[in-house]
């Protein structure tokens, strides 16, 4: 029987267990940037249709919000508010569309050579580690900026200590399908026991209707959270090629030759715009979902169909949506301690992999200052545009890659 063939309960159930593989990530990224968990799902699902059309449905790919955005969104809503970044958002899916269209005219080869591993790594490292005291403060019962306490010390470090240790549990003891959940299984953990302790207030979930229209958004244009935001999409731009070439190695075929890379890049970065013009966090390429596709050896496309058309009906679901916002803060804040250290253990890991020899003051350079400059917090202002953060890391990674004066045995390393 090939997949095409297999009866339609069960691919209905496949998809559903690959949303519930991505859900984690999923709602994380808006539940902690002050967006509205039921659009991430809408975004999600319609975003994910939209990449199957652009694709010709070929890519067995589920797209979810994308953790790259994290620390900018909410430096941004707090600078700008959410009308502001959302413009933001929206021109980082069109910076993709961009690219799309450069790699159909050039192929693929100038991206790694703007953004080689010594480029790319720091600032994958700086996502996660521009992010490690908003994961501490909200650990501890304080706000992400630490400015105010919402849970008590003692109460919020038990709750934040259950649920890391129940994910870090599950990701290392877990077998099977149930190795691919463990921020579900960490953050259901937390909750029971947030419930247990009196931290989980019910009555906001009993009042929500079953049946609830998400609260849509329209972007408001505004220039500084645009020059803000675009840099920041560098990085899952090229990580989206990484899953690409994953997904393929996986399903044993070459995307990138065949729907092509300027075909899935695109379909990405519709998906970006759409999610910014409604009100949802940019979404991306889930290596989770490679991880799934990997362990229950289904390639079949229309799986992911399935996974974005039941995300689309559960952004409707009006008590869902409740019941995702009543989740304390404790409990993200013990899952995000691991959650932001191992982007930044991607970050390194990109780096080892390439063997970026760290002895050349080149790549030292580069390396230390994007490090630095992120982690110190440097702000530049020109005018009402303001860099910081990753979008300053990302513009100062590239310069200096294009700039400093190369090696001759440097060439080696500008491929990954």
């Amino acid at each position: 029987m090939t997949h095409h063939q297999e009866p339609v309960w069960r691919q209905a159930i496949a998809g559903a267990q690959i949303l519930f593989v991505a859900f984690g990530a999923l709602v994380l990224v808006p539940i902690l940037t002050g967006l509205n968990p039921s659009m991430a799902l809408l975004g999600a699902g319609i975003g994910t249709l939209i990449f199957q059309a652009c694709t010709g449905r070929k890519v067995p790919i589920f797209l979810g919000s994308s953790f790259a955005f994290i620390a900018p969104i909410i430096y941004s809503v707090q600078t700008w508010g959410i009308p502001a970044t959302l413009s933001g958002l929206f021109a980082s899916g069109a910076l993709y569309l961009m690219l799309a269209l450069l790699i159909k005219l050039r192929g693929v080869a100038f991206i790694h050579r703007i953004m080689p591993p010594v480029v790319v790594g720091p600032i994958i490292m700086l996502i996660g580690l521009g992010l490690a005291g908003v994961a501490v403060n909200l650990a501890m019962g304080k706000t992400g900026d630490g400015k105010a306490v919402l849970v008590d010390y003692q109460t919020a470090l038990l709750v934040a200590g259950v649920s890391l240790a129940t994910t870090v549990a599950i990701a290392l003891k877990a077998k099977g399908i149930f190795r691919l959940i463990p921020i579900l299984a960490g953050v259901a953990v937390g909750y029971s026991l947030s419930a247990f302790l009196g931290l989980v207030n019910f009555s906001a979930i009993a009042a929500a209707p079953w049946f609830a229209v998400p609260p849509f958004v329209t972007p408001q244009w505004s220039w500084p959270a645009i020059f803000f935001m675009i840099p920041v999409a560098l990085a899952p731009a090229i990580e989206h090629v990484g899953d690409i070439i994953a997904i393929g190695a996986v399903t044993g075929r070459d995307y990138t030759a065949r729907p092509g890379l300027h075909r899935t890049m695109l379909g990405d970065g519709l998906a970006v715009c759409v999610a910014g013009l409604i009100g949802g966090p940019p979404v991306t390429t889930y290596s989770e979902v490679t991880g799934a596709v990997m362990i229950t050896r289904n390639h079949n496309p229309v799986i992911m169909t399935w996974a974005a058309c039941i995300a689309i009906l559960m952004a409707f679901f009006g008590k869902f949506n409740a019941l995702l916002q009543s989740i304390p803060t404790p409990v993200m804040g013990g899952i995000m301690i691991l959650l932001f250290g191992s982007i930044a253990a991607v970050g390194l890991n990109t780096l080892i992999h390439a063997r970026v020899d760290m002895h050349r003051p080149r790549n030292l350079i580069i390396v230390s200052l994007v490090l630095v400059f992120g982690i110190g917090g440097l702000t530049l202002q020109a005018g009402w545009v303001t860099l910081q953060g990753v979008s300053l890391c990302g513009i100062t990674a590239v310069l200096l890659n294009l700039f400093l004066p190369k090696e001759k045995r440097d060439s080696a390393q500008q491929t990954f």
